[in-house]
C-alpha cells in the first residue's frame, strides 16, 4: 500500500516541481521521480540561471570599454575565467538548495525518489527495482542537446551547454554548431570573455523564427563584435588535427573549414523518452521522441498527463513549464480542462542587446490573415536610449489594420526580456494602439518605446517633442 500513489511525476525540473507544488496543495500522495541531473533540471542547474550570470559577466567586460560616456576612461585590470566559473557554479548551488531542496522538505504530501524509472504495466512504474502504482502519471523528464548526423563528431569531442557552464580552461577559439538563443547567447558571452567565435547555421539566418527585420540587425551586431556568423552552413565531417578540432563544413556547395579548440553543439534538443518504456502503456510520441499532448497536456492514453520539453507543445520555456506542470496537475487529479494560449506567451533570447517577442510575427500574420499593417521604429528616436548611448535597437509592432488590435511586438534593445512584459499585457488583452496612446509612460525611459512605436501608426516622430 506504501507504494500507492494518487500522482506519480516523472522528472524533477521547473514543469515537475509546479506539477509537486500543486498536488501537495490539493493533499493529493504523490511521488516525484527525478534522475539525471539534480533537483530542479535544466534551468536552474545547467540552463538559466548560470547562463545570465556568465551573460552578465561578459556585459560588465564589454561595457567597461564600450560605456560611451565621455570623459571615462576605465581599465579592466584583471579577468580570471575559473574565478567567474566558480562563483557561477556557487551561485547554482544556493538557488538549487533555496528554490528546490527546501521547497521538497516542505511539501508534506509529496515523497522525492532519486532513480530511473520506466513504465512496467498499466498505472505502474518500477523504479531502483521496487514497482509504484499511481491513479494518475505526469511525464516530465525533459530534453537533451542533439548530436548532429557529422562524421566522426563522437570521436573527435564536443562539449554541449551543460559542459560549457563548468569548464575549466577557456577555450581560445570556439565553433559554435546552431544559431537558436543557446547558440547566440553561448557565443556572445565566450566571445567577451575573449574566445575567436565561430557560429555555423544550417539555415538561411540566425533564429529563423524571429522577426526577420530584428534579427538580421542582431547579427550585425553580433558580427561587429568580432563573432563570425556562417550560414547555410552544413557540417559535414570533424577531425583532430596539430592539437585543434577542425570542422569541414559547405556553403552553397564550396567547402570550407574552421580550427578551433572546443566544439559546442546548439543545434536544438531531443526528449527524454527513450528509457522510459512509454509503449507499455501506448503513448504516442512524435518523429523526435516528443510526447504528444492535446490542449490540455493528456495523451492518448486517458490517465497519463505530459509537460515541458519532453513534449511537442509549441514552446519550450521556463515559464511555460512551470505553467503547463501547475494546470495539467489540476487538469489530472481535478478533472478539469485548463490550457494555455500560447501565442500570448514571451519570449526572449538573452544577448546584449537582447531580442524579445511576444504575439505574431509580420510572416505569421501575412500567413495566417494575408494583411498587416506593421511599424519598426529605431531605439534612436527614444530619449532614453540617447541618454544612455543605447541607440543601436528596434521595435516592431504588428496590428490588425481594421481594429488596430495589437497582434505583436518585438523588440531589440538591452533588456529586451523586461521590456516585452508591457507589450505582452497588450497582446493578451488584446489592447489597441489607442489604449496605449491614452497612456502615460515614465519619462525617461526604455518602456517608452511601446508608445513611440504605437504612435508610428498615426503620427511623423520627428515631428514630435520628448514628453510624448
Amino acid at each position: 500500500m506504501n507504494n500507492q500513489y494518487d500522482l506519480i511525476i516523472l522528472g524533477g525540473g521547473a514543469s515537475a516541481f509546479a506539477s509537486a507544488i500543486k498536488a501537495n496543495e490539493l493533499k493529493k500522495k504523490t511521488a516525484i521521480i527525478n534522475s539525471g541531473l539534480p533537483a530542479g533540471g535544466t534551468c536552474v542547474n545547467v540552463g538559466c540561471v548560470p547562463s545570465k550570470l556568465l551573460l552578465h559577466a561578459g556585459e560588465v567586460l564589454y561595457m567597461a570599454k564600450n560605456h560611451g560616456v565621455s570623459g571615462i576612461e576605465l581599465e579592466v585590470k584583471n579577468f580570471d575565467f575559473n574565478k567567474v566559473i566558480d562563483d557561477e557554479l556557487k551561485m547554482v548551488g544556493g538557488f538549487r538548495n533555496e528554490k528546490y531542496e527546501k521547497v521538497l522538505k516542505s511539501l508534506e504530501y509529496v515523497t522525492y525518489i532519486e532513480g530511473r524509472a520506466s513504465f512496467s504495466g498499466e498505472k505502474e512504474v518500477v523504479v531502483n527495482r521496487k514497482k509504484l502504482t499511481a491513479d494518475k502519471f505526469i511525464i516530465a523528464t525533459g530534453s537533451t542537446a542533439n548530436v548532429p548526423q557529422i562524421d566522426k563528431i563522437k570521436e573527435v569531442g564536443y562539449i554541449t551547454h551543460v559542459e560549457a557552464l563548468k569548464l575549466k580552461e577557456q577555450p581560445k577559439e570556439l565553433a559554435i554548431i546552431g544559431a537558436g538563443p543557446v547558440g547566440l547567447e553561448f557565443a556572445q558571452m565566450y566571445s567577451r570573455f575573449g574566445t575567436k567565435c565561430t557560429i555555423l547555421q544550417s539555415r538561411e539566418r540566425i533564429f529563423p523564427h524571429g522577426e526577420v527585420e530584428l534579427i538580421t540587425r542582431l547579427a550585425e551586431l553580433l558580427e561587429k563584435e568580432g563573432i563570425i556568423i556562417k550560414t547555410n552552413a552544413e557540417v559535414k565531417s570533424a577531425r583532430s588535427e596539430n592539437g585543434k578540432k577542425v570542422l569541414s563544413y559547405t556553403i552553397n556547395g564550396k567547402t570550407e573549414e574552421v580550427a578551433v579548440d572546443e566544439i559546442l553543439l546548439a543545434a536544438g534538443k531531443t526528449a527524454n523518452t527513450e528509457s522510459l518504456n512509454l509503449d507499455i502503456p501506448g503513448v504516442d510520441v512524435n518523429e523526435r521522441k516528443a510526447v504528444v499532448v492535446n490542449t490540455n497536456f493528456k495523451t492518448n492514453v486517458p490517465y497519463i498527463y505530459s509537460v515541458g520539453d519532453v513534449t511537442n507543445l509549441p514552446l519550450r520555456l521556463e515559464t511555460t513549464a512551470g505553467h503547463e506542470g501547475t494546470i495539467a496537475t489540476l487538469n489530472a487529479l481535478n478533472e478539469e480542462k485548463n490550457s494555455i494560449d500560447y501565442d500570448t506567451v514571451p519570449y526572449a533570447i538573452f544577448t546584449d542587446p537582447g531580442y524579445a517577442s511576444v504575439g505574431l510575427t509580420e510572416d505569421a500574420q501575412m500567413e495566417r490573415d494575408g494583411v498587416c499593417a506593421c511599424r519598426t521604429v529605431p531605439f534612436e528616436v527614444i530619449p532614453k536610449a540617447g541618454i544612455t548611448r543605447r541607440t543601436e535597437g528596434l521595435i516592431k509592432m504588428g496590428i490588425h489594420p481594421k481594429t488596430k488590435v495589437i497582434l505583436g511586438v518585438h523588440i531589440l534593445a538591452p533588456n529586451a526580456a523586461d521590456l516585452i512584459a508591457q507589450a505582452m499585457v497588450l497582446v493578451k488583452n488584446k489592447n489597441t494602439i489607442d489604449d496605449v496612446l491614452n497612456s502615460e509612460p515614465v519619462f525617461p525611459t526604455m518602456s517608452e518605446a511601446v508608445k513611440y512605436v504605437a504612435l508610428s501608426f498615426t503620427k511623423d516622430l520627428s515631428q514630435l517633442s520628448c514628453c510624448i
